[in-house]
């Protein structure tokens, strides 16, 4: 009798536990939904980014970024962080400018980069240096254009054009300034 008794105490346990354990692993979808999922979080986070774009297998932008985070939704657009650099190529394969930024955002539904702080677009051969706080490269049609404030410097000296309001194209070979203020160097 005392050994059946002993065995009914370990059985009560015994089921206890196990009962415990099934019940216990139960996972609320909701919750590991929750947990799981930042619907701010980007879909795709890349470090040490660097993209060709080709046109007819020859390479006309490529692109370098510390850090891009590529978002889907509400909008599909990639926001390049802690520095980037665009550099255009001649139809020769040449690097003929160069833009450099310390943020950058790509909006792939309208085509629209746009380069913010610290903006500065360079051309090559003719020794120019445009300096602003932000600037918008049109993927579709190559132009480049800001409405903000533009230094443009010749050989990294002496100050060639300042106003408001800038187009050029993505060689940045020539340009027209919108609303010109201060004096001027013409060759």
């Amino acid at each position: 009798m005392e050994n059946q008794s002993f065995n009914n105490i370990w059985k009560i346990p015994a089921f206890a536990l196990i009962a415990g354990i099934l019940f216990s692993c139960v996972n609320d979808l909701d919750a590991i939904q929750r947990v799981s999922s930042d619907p701010n979080a980007p879909s795709e986070v890349t470090r040490n980014l660097e993209v060709f774009y080709n046109d007819s297998g020859y390479a006309r932008v490529r692109i370098f970024a510390t850090l891009a985070e590529t978002y889907r939704v509400p909008k599909h657009i990639t926001k390049i962080k802690d520095g980037l650099r665009v550099e255009f190529f001649s139809e020769t394969g040449e690097v003929v400018s160069q833009l450099t930024a310390l943020y950058g955002e790509v909006n792939y539904e309208t085509g629209l980069f746009v380069a913010r702080d610290s903006v500065i677009l360079r051309n090559f051969e003719t020794k120019q240096q445009l300096e602003t706080e932000e600037l918008f490269w049109n993927q579709k049609d190559s132009t480049i254009y800001t409405e903000k404030n533009v230094v443009i410097k010749k050989d990294g000296k002496g100050v060639t054009g300042r106003g408001k309001g800038l187009k050029t194209t993505q060689s940045f070979d020539h340009y027209v300034i919108q609303n010109p203020v201060g004096k001027m160097e013409l060759e």
